[in-house]
């Protein structure tokens, strides 16, 4: 019986221990995201723009991105990116030489990732999946261009919660039609062919090579008040105006 009760005494510690680290671990995820919530409130709803943080100031795209940067300033929208190196150097680069609104929400990771020196405002996240929630409610147009797993990682992510009607839908562009279209056929002749999606889930995105389809989309949306959000009083999506990116 005394061996009994010692197991049960040790249960139950481990389980106060347990319940203590979860409320810590919950606590550092609120702190996040607060953070991240008050500075998202400071700054009208930009563009957020993703991509690799590997291309070099001579990639193609990063010209691109460093023009549509510069666009986007030029027309008063706020360009949001994750920080660091790469695209988003390059989107925040070209909306800061303008003298535009330039904005990092940037994270620590193991290799590339450091806060980029093109930055008017800047946030340092400790938790992908807080990051990922104000890079998406930061913005009213998103742009994607090429990337690797993280960028795919943030693609998919918005790409559901519009399908899913869990967030407004937005127009939401994949920048570099050549690097995109083979995704984009695979949803067609292998999602689309086997129904794990529906034809216009494909409508969702829009595949583009100009940087100023970009902005008229941004344009046509127009400039939100400081303080205000898409996202307050949204419910669902089939009650929200909806911005097509045809």
């Amino acid at each position: 019986m005394e061996e009994i009760s010692e197991i049960k005494r040790f249960q139950e510690d481990s389980l106060r221990e347990l319940e203590s680290a979860d409320f810590d671990r919950a606590q550092a995820y609120a702190k996040d995201l607060l953070n991240g919530l008050k500075i998202v409130r400071t700054y009208p709803q930009g563009v957020t723009v993703f991509g690799s943080a590997r291309l070099k100031e001579t990639n193609k795209y990063y010209k691109a991105a460093r023009q549509l940067g510069a666009l986007l300033a030029e027309n008063g929208h706020a360009v949001i990116t994750g920080g660091g190196p790469g695209i988003m150097e390059a989107a925040n680069r070209g909306a800061f030489e303008y003298g535009g609104r330039s904005i990092g929400l940037n994270i620590t990771l193991r290799d590339e990732q450091h806060p980029n020196p093109y930055l008017t405002d800047m946030l340092q996240f400790e938790y992908f999946f807080a990051r990922k929630v104000m890079l998406a409610m930061s913005a009213k147009v998103y742009v994607f261009f090429p990337g690797g797993f993280g960028t795919m990682d943030e693609f998919s992510e918005i790409l559901i919660l519009m399908q899913e009607g869990k967030m407004p839908k937005m127009p939401m562009f994949l920048f570099g039609k050549s690097f995109w279209k083979p995704l984009d056929r695979f949803y067609a002749t292998k999602m689309t062919a086997l129904k794990t999606i529906n034809p216009p889930d494909r409508h969702i995105y829009k595949l583009t090579d100009s940087v100023e389809e970009v902005v008229a989309a941004a344009n046509k949306i127009g400039h939100p008040k400081i303080k205000t959000n898409y996202y307050d009083g949204f419910s669902k999506a089939q009650n929200f105006q909806r911005h097509s990116t045809d």
